[in-house]
């Protein structure tokens, strides 16, 4: 072993052995975190990175797909509930060519794949369930793709083709969804659902297209769309209505002094209205026209004439001879033929009420008209439909508000205590652990100070009296600058002690001559003995 390091590993057990039963326990403390930190890093480093082998798998599945890890000797991990398997990164691949040799997985919707199985002796019944099959899987594995979905499933209705136009129904589907855990699917979402399961089947409206999620919610109904029933429907009017009325009254009345309530009635009904109007355009030619005249030249006779009151006949004032003369005329004009087909959707809004309180102490220069208008035109109001806007200034109850705003000033201050309470633990707890650690840090430096220094055996330098044998002096091991030459200082009358001493000194000047650097360390170490440590 080098001198260096031996003499490094025999100053750091002196110095160990030197440390009191608190300085070795933080020492053993801060190792053993020191060592575990390295393990831990260690541990980390050498993981490998894992990635999605498969995801959404059923229980079969999974379990025929980690046997076959298994028996590879491949590493993973489950997550997801163990719908997801995780593999090093470098298997992935590998890993999905096998489990796809294998059929795996098998419990997978399929898609158009199904259409690949079919023989040419399938009859039409079972090409059209896998057709619909088909298709189902295909929109369940779209929508299983979309942020947060979990697992889709679709069925659709898809009536059978006929040549009575009246007897044609439109077709259905109704789509179950499982959200992750914590996800919840907004409106976007579920109107990009119905949207993309109607538009991949053809005839499918929007409104045909039923959302339920795994908590029995309907996130969209069939006939009413994607909005929700009327009820929910109605509580969306509402408060959409009513943050747009209350956003206005608090820029004219100030905030916390006005109230709004909005009260809607949403109609339950659909239905299709058509109707037909006519008109006639002016100076427009008639497409048809004929007239017919008629001349007859009698051959004279008795006169029918007239029948009277008492049924006897009575001359016409004609001639006798029975000629007469008919004409008729025929004439089709160009009319204007409109027909106006409306659809009449459910959801739509029957009637609506608006009740706004305005406070009096902050409405006394409000004009209660000029606010009435306002709110009718910020909610939509139509009379003819007969929504109502009824507006009053009247005195507010600030009882509660000023409680409400006691309690949460007191529960601002209770969080700011706490707060403080908290850093203050804080730092207790990191002063409690840096000080012990700042003052063994200290010590051993001290420690290590005093222990760094070698001994110096002064009989063993040449021409050093025999008188200075076996007398040692430790020296430093630092390099400082030579000291200034120490000048000789002469007696009068020498004694036996005085030329000892002149002897030594005699001795370290050549010592110093020889070797100045050693002298000067020797030198200070002298100095430093006589200070108090």
């Amino acid at each position: 072993m080098p001198v260096p390091l031996r003499d490094l590993l025999g100053r750091v057990g002196t110095s160990v052995r030197e440390f009191t039963i608190a300085q070795r326990t933080i020492a053993l403390i801060g190792v053993a975190a020191l060592v575990l930190g390295v393990v831990a890093l260690s541990a980390w480093m050498a993981k490998p990175s894992y990635t999605p082998l498969f995801s959404g798998l059923q229980a079969a599945d999974a379990n025929v797909i980690v046997e076959q890890l298994r028996t590879d000797g491949v590493p993973y991990e489950l997550t997801s509930g163990g719908g997801t398997i995780l593999v090093p990164e470098e298997s992935v691949y590998d890993q999905r060519l096998k489990a796809a040799a294998a059929g795996l997985p098998s419990s997978s919707t399929g898609g158009y794949s199904l259409l690949d199985n079919m023989g040419v002796t399938s009859s039409e019944f079972q090409q059209s369930v896998t057709y619909k099959r088909a298709l189902e899987g295909e929109l369940a594995s779209t929508i299983g793709a979309l942020d947060g979905v979990k697992v889709a499933s679709v069925r659709l209705a898809i009536p059978e083709a006929t040549v009575f136009v009246a007897e044609t129904k439109d077709p259905t589907a109704s789509v179950f969804v499982e959200t992750d855990r914590g996800a919840t699917l907004n409106a976007d979402q579920v109107q990009a659902i119905v949207h993309l399961t109607s538009a991949s089947i053809e005839g499918m409206t929007p409104e045909n297209v039923a959302v339920i999620d795994a908590a029995g919610t309907v996130l969209s109904a069939v006939g009413s769309g994607a909005t929700g029933g009327a009820d929910k429907q109605a509580a969306d009017y509402e408060q959409r209505v009513r943050g747009a009325v209350q956003t206005m009254l608090d820029r004219v009345v100030g905030v916390g002094n006005a109230s709004v309530v909005v009260a809607a009635t949403m109609s339950t009904e659909s239905g299709e209205r058509v109707e037909e109007s006519f008109t006639t355009p002016e100076g427009a030619p008639a497409l048809n026209e004929s007239s017919t005249t008629e001349d007859y030249t009698g051959t004279g006779g008795n006169a029918a004439g007239v029948l009277g009151p008492d049924n006897i006949a009575v001359p016409g004032g004609a001639n006798g001879d029975g000629t007469f003369t008919s004409e008729s005329a025929t004439r089709n004009n160009a009319v204007n033929k409109v027909t106006e087909s409306t659809i009449i959707p459910a959801g739509a809004v029957a009637r609506q009420t608006v009740s706004v309180a305005l406070d009096s102490a902050a409405a006394g220069a409000v004009n209660v008209g000029n606010v009435s208008d306002l709110v009718a035109a910020a909610a939509g109001i139509d009379a003819v439909r007969g929504d109502v806007v009824t507006v009053e200034v009247m005195e507010f109850n600030r009882d509660g508000a000023a409680d409400a705003a006691a309690a949460l000033a007191a529960a601002e201050a209770a969080e700011a205590a706490e707060l403080r309470s908290s850093l203050i633990r804080t730092a207790m707890i990191a002063a409690a652990i840096a000080l012990p650690l700042i003052a063994a840090l200290i010590l051993v430096a001290r420690r290590t100070r005093r222990n760094e220094r070698e001994e110096l055996d002064i009989g063993q330098l040449s021409g050093v009296p025999a008188d200075w044998e076996g007398v040692t002096v430790p020296i430093a091991m630092t390099d400082v600058p030579p000291p200034m030459p120490i000048e000789p200082v002469s007696a009068p009358v020498p004694g036996p002690e005085a030329i000892s001493m002149e002897r030594k000194r005699a001795e370290i000047d050549a010592l110093a001559e020889r070797d100045p650097e050693k002298t000067a360390e020797f030198l200070r170490n002298l100095m430093d003995e006589r200070q108090p440590v």
